[in-house]
């Protein structure tokens, strides 16, 4: 009896054993016959309706497809600020934003007072982030200032949209944030909920900060009249000397349906950022994975086209490179 009981116990733990070892394998890949841990790389992107998610999700492909060891994946959310908060609580490792909030987080600002994030690291800049804010044409709003008293989008909470119209709107004296003091009616949602709020004529205007042409507001064009609001030349000046991270760009007129003129409004970088304890190693396949498959971030999303490798390192202000980026760049002839 001893010695069944015994049998019965070797052959439990040899299965045991086994089944440990087939857990393990599930965490290692085979790249040129050698055994590769796989390292979790999730991406922080932002709404569906933006161009970070389908970037994201492209960036994903790549690197599944194409850098042994990696599985990564796309998670959409409410986009920069809550990416960065992800980054800083180990809940991610890859994340997109604004260079605004990037720069508010690193100082410990707004939403980040109190809670600086100096780990964060950039992994390059992507493409220009231009500021969009769209009315309806027979609304009688020709300008930002004529915002007052409006119902305004100025973004979802925890999106870098909400920074750059706070950082706009308060230049012409207009105030949503603060519930005592605030002349502009706020709505914070998302660019989808935004665009129905604009076709259904529950709001006034709204922001899309984003790439052009921006999905949601080709939608709003395509349904109803509207307009998309140019910033005053004075005000445009204003605006760069305040937030040094901005700087002038031209929507040219046709981009969107009815878009008669060129707008003229402002832009600031969008990054991707990653965190400090990352490896050299990985970071240097990641960001190589990007630059050697553009064709297929094309595919995903036009205005990828716009992503250049010789201008990887620029935009980040304060924010250091990581070191695999920073090799990454030297080795092409980026930076020295």
């Amino acid at each position: 009896m001893k010695k069944a009981i015994s049998l019965l116990l070797i052959v439990f733990m040899t299965l045991t054993l086994a089944g440990c070892g087939a857990s393990a394998a599930t965490n290692s890949a085979k790249a040129g016959g050698d055994s590769v841990k796989v390292q979790n790389v999730n991406i922080g992107t932002a709404t569906t309706s933006g161009a970070y998610y389908p970037i994201g999700n492209a960036l994903a492909k790549i690197w599944n497809d194409k850098v042994p060891g990696v599985k990564a994946s796309a998670q959409a959310t409410d986009g920069s600020a809550q990416n960065i908060t992800l980054l800083q609580r180990k809940e991610s490792e890859i994340g997109f934003t604004m260079a605004n909030v990037a720069f508010s987080a690193w100082e410990g600002q707004d939403t980040f007072s109190g809670r600086a994030y100096k780990d964060m690291r950039v992994l390059t800049q992507l493409y220009p982030n231009m500021t969009q804010i769209v009315v309806r044409k027979d609304s009688g709003i020709n300008s930002v200032k004529d915002l007052k008293g409006k119902k305004f989008v100025p973004g979802a909470n925890g999106s870098g949209t909400l920074y750059n119209s706070k950082e706009i709107l308060s230049t012409y004296g207009l105030n949503f944030w603060d519930k005592g003091n605030n002349n502009v009616n706020p709505n914070y949602v998302g660019f989808t909920e935004a665009a129905e709020l604009l076709k259904n004529k529950q709001v006034d205007a709204a922001n899309f900060s984003g790439a052009v042409p921006l999905a949601a507001v080709m939608d709003i064009a395509n349904s109803i009249d509207v307009k998309i609001l140019s910033l005053e030349p004075d005000m445009i000046k204003n605006i760069i000397k305040q937030y040094p991270f901005y700087y002038e760009v031209t929507i040219p007129a046709k981009t969107y349906k009815g878009q008669d003129a060129d707008v003229h409004t402002v832009a600031l970088a969008n990054l991707l950022v990653t965190r400090a304890d990352l490896s050299e190693e990985l970071v240097y396949k990641l960001t190589r994975g990007i630059f050697d498959n553009l064709p297929d971030l094309i595919a995903a999303h036009a205005t990828a086209k716009q992503i250049k490798k010789e201008a990887g390192a620029l935009g980040r202000g304060p924010i250091p490179l990581h070191p695999g980026a920073e090799k990454y760049f030297k080795e092409i002839g980026a930076i020295k």
